[in-house]
């Protein structure tokens, strides 16, 4: 910490003496803890010093890794875990070697230290590997499941976190594995059948099942897996707990189940196989299994199920809406009246799942549900009250979405919950029905307004109650609260609004509470919407206490852990600040220098707190439309600002520039990922294309941040972003949500030519390199008209950057033999759009590689004359002309001028198509091709 802290202050000899000192220590020492904190030192060192700064670190750690001593081998393979966990891009440099050696360790399965400190060190550098460490890291697959095989013989623990390796290789190149799918998953379901293993370990492999069904579910269908799966996760799933228990989610005092319980894995597994597989290939071989469960003599079995049942509901919504929706509402119903406690539990889950993801169609049987609901919870013992949860759970679902319907049943309801909060002794029964009544409110909306008064009768107790004991009832109160504001109508809760304000505020002052402050804020925005006048007057008392709450690092914690304490000082006492272990979270140093001592975690809380704090300033001051608008006017300030330097290249220009560009482009690089408007993402990626547009070089100056927008265009294009994972509200159907993924998409690709001719080729190669895989794979036949149009159409403007930068034409001359191809296939694309792109993408190739493609320009002279005989688009056919002049201008003795004129000039050209040309032609300068045409053929 001292010199995470401290390191400028160290003079350059005793830098030096330290890393000496340090490696030494390293090599004599024989406790494994002194050892581990001492690696821990040497990755803080490299952190400041960088490897290629510090040859006798890899001198010592080229020696121990090789060395024919185990012991040796484990101190460099954890020497070497620390440095590169801690510090994976640094190392890119000797990803190649370092995958050679992990290729020669996963076979020393008698060392299993080793072992785990190679699979560590594998999983650090994975996200940061390229094209090129690919095929050395798909030969490791094999070694690494035998390795981990002997992994877990030895201990389980570190297997566990072994493990991790899969979810890094799925997440950033899922190609790797894809040829090993089959290895892997039965790898994973030996782990996960075996009981004898720890949970934390199932859990991981079981993880593994659903992340690889995610992420490549053809591949499984493909290879024949779905059975294997469901013959191992159904015993999971449907497994009696220990004599004496009970599962988690049945216990009284624990509703929120286990997260490391194998049971709820498996279940998230048949969860992501109905997300991500065809229904009609998943209910056949899922079927058997299910009914087999629901026929057994055995409860839990029952219960899997119903379990089983329930998470299908979300993912094969359609397949069942159509096609299986009342002979599954049936057994449900019939599990209802089950004589086991956790079949009925589990029949009121699916109930409550079937009515969130089943809707309109499950409402209308309300007739024949609404009764039996009603009745079970009348006839619930009111003292289990973990039941009464999971009994109000589905209850609620299926009120939420009744909408009209709701009218018979109203009186009954009311009477119901309001003899709750009123009669009820426990207060988790009175929260429950709350919570109820904003489910009601929903569904009922101004048809609740004759039971508005005692409603909030009863709840101005609860609202005003600020014991502790009171708080989760308290905080429920102040969301039902909401929700009657938006639903019974303006007249009705107008006169409450000044109010509800005032008792806000009052709240946020008196009690500090993230999840009474979240509700708190609900309460404001739903005002907003009744009676904006009475929130006017209080408006920076609220707007002071949100921001606050943005602002506030409350809720998050940092934990410092040391393997050994010691009382060894690098530096006098005169020289440090603080105590020994402070943590200075604002230090201008790094954020992640902690070498995995450093440990940082928010309470879910406090998160829910800030998102509902945004949510309720978006309602407040509308919202995405601001947002967009405001990202725009960065955009602008920084390229106004270039302008001015421009015209007044002062060094005071010039400085203001670019602490306005270091401000701006992280801004909008976070906001790519992290927000959750879809059209907001567009407007940013369209102004930061334009800022690097108008700069240029000057807005690429920062460390890391070429890598850091090619990444944020990366995880665009791999649909990694928030707003691409929430489905913002504009996408109402799958269709409209496709077309905004597609619009977004298109934005990003256009920052990868932005970039191209802003930067000097081999600057920009490598993260080309790693981008172009993402966008040649939406150029396949299978993809459609409008992804092969804008693969093929972001490829042609890229090597069209490339003419006019510098080591623009060995770039490109690299890229041919990938690239052309693709193009040739989309020349010959049933598309207009596509072909026209493929043809001026094959001159922007040609006049980008120059004479280094000169051996293809028969290839594309032969496609373009087979192309023009056909063609009938005027653009296709300009396109194509300006491509032929490409050619010429970059390589004239490439071209055969006396075929081409024959076949070009009297056959199409003076067809009366010259003049479409000459008038389509993009610029002066490919007239002044023609003209350099003309010329050299006559």
């Amino acid at each position: 910490m001292r010199v995470r802290k401290h390191w400028k202050k160290i003079s350059p000899d005793h830098r030096e003496s330290l890393k000496a000192v340090v490696l030494q220590a390293l090599q004599n020492e024989t406790e494994h803890t002194v050892r581990h904190s001492l690696s821990q030192l040497c990755a803080v060192l490299v952190k400041h010093e960088t490897p290629d700064r510090w040859p006798a670190l890899l001198a010592l750690l080229n020696q121990s890794t090789k060395s024919n001593n185990p012991q040796d081998r484990q101190v460099g393979l954890l020497l070497l875990s620390k440095v590169v966990g801690s510090n994976p891009e640094p190392f890119k440099p000797h990803y190649k070697q370092l995958l050679q050696l992990f290729g020669t360790v996963l076979l020393d399965l008698n060392n299993p230290t080793a072992l785990y400190y190679c699979i560590l060190t594998l999983t650090a550098i994975t996200a940061y590997t390229g094209t090129e460490e690919m095929n050395l890291m798909r030969s490791l697959i094999p070694k690494l499941l035998i390795a981990l095989k002997h992994l877990i013989q030895a201990d389980q623990d570190q297997a566990s976190e072994a493990m991790e390796v899969f979810d890094e290789l799925m997440e950033s190149e899922v190609s790797i594995v894809v040829p090993h799918i089959a290895e892997i998953v039965r790898f994973c379901l030996e782990i996960s059948a075996d009981v004898s293993l720890s949970d934390s370990l199932r859990v991981k492999a079981l993880s593994c099942i659903a992340v690889l069904i995610r992420l490549k579910s053809k591949a499984v269908l493909k290879h024949k897996l779905l059975q294997p799966i469901l013959q191992v996760v159904f015993p999971i799933l449907s497994a009696a707990p220990p004599p004496g228990e009970e599962d988690p989610e049945d216990e009284e005092n624990d509703t929120e189940g286990d997260s490391e319980n194998p049971k709820h894995f498996a279940v998230q597994v048949i969860d992501t196989m109905a997300l991500h597989m065809p229904p009609e290939k998943l209910f056949n071989q899922l079927l058997p299994f299910t009914q087999a469960c629901l026929s057994s003599e055995n409860p839990y079995e029952r219960k899997g199920g119903l379990m089983c049942m329930a998470v299908l509901a979300e993912g094969c919504a359609d397949h069942i809406r159509t096609k299986m929706l009342s002979s599954m509402l049936q057994t449900v119903c019939r599990s209802l009246s089950d004589n086991n406690q956790v079949v009925r539990s589990a029949a009121l889950f699916a109930l409550g799942q079937f009515s969130e993801h089943l809707q309109p169609d499950v409402s209308k049987f309300h007739a024949e549900l609404m009764p039996l609901l009603h009745g079970y919870l009348s006839a619930v013992n009111q003292t289990k009250i973990g039941h009464m949860t999971k009994a109000f759970y589905a209850l609620e679902n299926f009120l939420e979405n009744l909408g009209p319907e709701i009218e018979p049943y109203l009186p009954t309801l009311m009477e119901t919950m309001l003899s709750a909060l009123n009669n009820a002794e426990n207060l988790k029964l009175k929260e429950l029905a709350v919570s109820a009544i904003g489910a009601i409110a929903n569904a009922a909306k101004e048809m609740l307004v004759p039971y508005f008064p005692p409603i909030i009768e009863s709840l101005k107790g609860f609202l005003t109650d600020t014991s502790e004991e009171m708080r989760t009832l308290q905080t429920q109160a102040l969301d039902t609260l909401s929700v009657l504001a938006r639903t019974v109508g303006k007249e009705v809760f107008s006169p409450l609004a000044a109010e509800c304000v005032q008792l806000g505020l009052n709240l946020t002052d008196a009690v500090d509470d993230p999840d009474l402050r979240r509700c708190t804020y609900s309460l404001f925005s739903a005002v907003s919407d009744v009676s904006p006048d009475c929130l006017a007057p209080h408006l920076p008392p609220i707007t002071t206490v949100m921001l606050l709450s943005l602002r506030s690092t409350e809720g998050v914690t940092v934990s410092v852990d040391f393997s050994i304490r010691s009382s060894f000082v690098l530096l006098d006492d005169d020289d440090a600040d603080g105590e020994e272990g402070d943590v200075d979270l604002d230090e201008e140093s790094e954020t992640e220098d902690s070498v995995h001592s450093l440990r940082f975690s928010v309470e879910n809380a406090y998160i829910d707190e800030k998102e509902d704090a945004c949510d309720a300033l978006g309602e407040i001051f509308p919202h995405e439309d601001v947002r967009r608008a405001a990202f725009g006017a960065m955009g602008q300030f920084c390229r106004a600002q270039h302008k001015v330097w421009k015209e007044n290249p002062t060094e005071a220009n010039h400085q203001a520039l670019h602490k306005l560009l270091q401000v701006v482009l992280p801004c909008f690089l976070e906001a790519v990922r992290q927000d959750r408007e879809r059209q907001v993402v567009m407007g940013i990626l369209e102004s930061m294309n334009a800022v690097i547009k108008s700069c240029q070089g000057e807005a690429l100056q920062a460390p890391g941040i070429v890598a850091e927008i090619s990444n944020a265009i990366k995880d665009v294009l791999k649909k990694k972003t928030v707003c691409q994972d929430v489905g913002g509200d504009e996408a109402d159907d799958d269709e409209q949500q496709a077309e905004y993924d597609a619009m977004l998409q298109e934005f990003a690709g256009e920052g990868i030519p932005v970039l191209a001719s802003a930067l000097p080729a081999e600057t920009f190669y490598p993260h080309l390199n790693d981008l172009l895989p993402l966008i040649m794979s939406k150029a396949k036949p299978s993809c459609t008209e409008a992804d092969r149009s804008f693969s093929i159409g972001t490829i042609g403007e890229t090597l069209h950057s490339l003419v006019s930068v510098a080591g623009g034409r060995a770039v490109a001359g690299r890229l041919s033999n990938r690239l052309l191809p693709v193009l040739v296939a989309g020349v010959r694309d049933s598309d207009a759009e596509v072909r026209n792109n493929s043809v001026f993408a094959l001159g922007a190739l040609a006049q980008a590689a120059g004479p280094i493609v000169a051996s293809d320009y028969p290839v594309m002279l032969s496609l373009f004359s087979n192309l023009l005989s056909k063609e009938s688009d005027p653009r296709v056919i300009d396109n194509l002309c300006a491509a032929l002049c490409r050619m010429i201008m970059s390589h004239i003795e490439g071209v055969p001028l006396e075929q081409v004129t024959s076949i070009f000039i009297f056959k199409k050209w003076f067809n009366t198509k010259i003049k479409i040309c000459w008038k389509l032609t993009h610029s002066q300068a490919i007239q002044d091709c023609f003209c350099f045409f003309l010329h050299n053929t006559f």
